[in-house]
């Protein structure tokens, strides 16, 4: 029986990055990628001119946050960058839906995130390797291979702890 706390992997939780106040910088600099790729894709005679502008506003929540996370970046929808400082996002990275990041987290190479993955603060992904879904990564540690569904990796380099049912 699924419990109503429960958080989808497959069904994303666009209230996740609802910009709620005026300093929420992580949903600020999600909201700028997300605007960016919407102007892209519509084109239109004013797509260049709203594209050029998101663009300056990623630039500047890139600059706050000390984030680099590519414009074009494969992002599902519900991602939480928790204390968005220092992330880096790999351009070839997929994120699914429901992904939670916390500060100095590195995604580097052609990694994918299935849905709902926690990654803890400091956390280095070494791709190309695959998450799967309800994993979480400790703080701190270095993955280096692929981490099943339902998961735990933890340590230097990261050890896989199987789910206890």
């Amino acid at each position: 029986m699924k419990s109503k706390n429960t958080i989808s992997a497959i069904e994303p939780d666009w209230s996740r990055e609802t910009v709620g106040h005026f300093w929420d910088p992580g949903r600020k600099l999600l909201r700028s990628i997300r605007r960016y790729q919407a102007a892209i894709n519509q084109g239109g005679p004013l797509a260049g001119l709203r594209s050029k502008y998101w663009i300056v506003v990623h630039w500047l929540w890139s600059i706050i946050t000390q984030c680099e996370i590519h414009l074009k970046t494969d992002i599902s929808g519900g991602l939480r960058l928790t204390h968005p400082t220092g992330i880096v996002i790999h351009p070839d990275a997929k994120i699914g839906p429901n992904c939670m990041i916390f500060h100095q987290v590195t995604l580097s190479g052609a990694v994918v995130l299935g849905g709902h993955v926690d990654i803890g603060a400091g956390a280095k992904i070494l791709g190309p390797l695959v998450i799967g879904d309800h994993v979480k990564i400790g703080a701190n540690a270095v993955v280096t291979k692929d981490v099943p569904d339902g998961c735990t990796a933890i340590g230097v380099p990261a050890t896989i702890t199987k789910p206890s049912h």
